[in-house]
């Protein structure tokens, strides 16, 4: 109930209601940019300040080494099980974005757990921009394989005629370009910066960045969960009418993936706070990195599927419901 009493909750809840009132109440795109770009940077510099205090420790290689782990088991299975009612490009698709993790969802979480008093380690910024780009790599290569199988099943209902299918093969998009995007995205390059910064410049850093990354964090969630919560109750409309078992993985996934994480935690021996945060990305589903590379990689899925499950299900569950279970749950586990 203590979730709900926070403001940035309560003011994702009225996106909701607004959205699904279609008021026309917006926030314009460049703020909402903005927005996102100042949480990002306020996080890797915490995050930077924290590792500069308590240096690189094994507790922070467990943690990142787990968090990779998950970035490839997630898809891998995610994949296995979509393909057995879904076409091979929106099944690729759906398991890189359940994969990836959500930013927000994610620093939605640091600001609970902050709340409530439960220590974590600063490192865990680095875990979040490590497990975005497996996922996508692995839908990019999965694509590939299906088109190519495509092209072989064509060319054999060809009277066996060699396949030929020159625009299935400019249709796969090279590696190189998906590692570029995966690993050079403006939002990731910031985190990441914004941590080396803090690393470098630390305790007088600190002091120096708090009215900016602390004073004003707050503010800023709750208005671009403001923004969330308006775009989450816009996208629901694109899975209306689609398969069941599309809704039922939304969300019945991300409970399950933070049931992995958490087994792996215990396994492990991570803290409750780190754990909470590894259950947390591993239940989150990305809903801007990796549709704007999947859009162009793999322009076979449906964009309303992966888009509307991750943002218009998958989101409002972890915010409103996910985050609090998990943290309670990695609590009475891990502590």
């Amino acid at each position: 109930m203590q979730s709900f009493l926070d403001p940035a909750i309560l003011f994702f809840v009225f996106g909701l209601l607004a959205g699904r009132l279609k008021s026309n109440l917006e926030i314009p795109p460049q703020v909402s940019r903005f927005l996102s770009l100042y949480l990002l940077m306020a996080l890797g510099l915490k995050g930077g300040f924290a590792l500069a205090e308590s240096g690189l420790t094994s507790d922070v290689a467990i943690s990142l080494g787990s968090a990779l782990a998950l970035a490839i088991i997630v898809p891998a299975l995610g994949y296995a099980l979509l393909r057995r009612f879904l076409n091979g490009f929106d099944a690729a698709a759906i398991a890189a974005t359940y994969g990836s993790v959500s930013a927000v969802t994610f620093i939605t979480a640091v600001q609970h757990l902050d709340n409530i008093g439960l220590a974590y380690g600063g490192h865990m910024a680095a875990a979040m921009a490590l497990m975005e780009s497996p996922a996508i790599v692995m839908a990019v290569v999965l694509a590939n394989l299906v088109r190519t199988r495509q092209a072989e099943a064509a060319g054999h209902a060809g009277h066996g005629l060699p396949a030929t299918d020159p625009g299935g093969a400019a249709a796969r998009t090279p590696m190189s370009r998906i590692l570029h995007e995966s690993l050079t995205d403006g939002a990731q390059l910031l985190l990441l910066g914004a941590m080396a910064v803090g690393i470098v410049t630390g305790e007088a850093g600190e002091a120096a960045m708090q009215p900016f990354a602390v004073d004003l964090f707050k503010g800023m969630l709750a208005f671009f969960l403001l923004d969330m919560g308006l775009l989450a109750a816009r996208s629901i409309g694109g899975i209306k009418g689609q398969s069941p078992w599309l809704f039922a993985y939304a969300i019945g996934g991300p409970m399950v993936h933070a049931g992995m994480a958490l087994a792996l935690a215990m396994a492990l021996g991570v803290s409750a706070g780190n754990g909470a945060l590894l259950m947390v990305l591993a239940a989150s589903a990305s809903y801007i990195a990796v549709p704007a590379v999947i859009r162009h990689a793999i322009p076979e899925a449906n964009p309303s599927l992966y888009f509307g499950m991750s943002l218009g299900l998958t989101f409002p569950l972890n915010i409103l419901i996910g985050i609090p279970v998990y943290v309670h749950i990695a609590q009475r586990f891990l502590s």
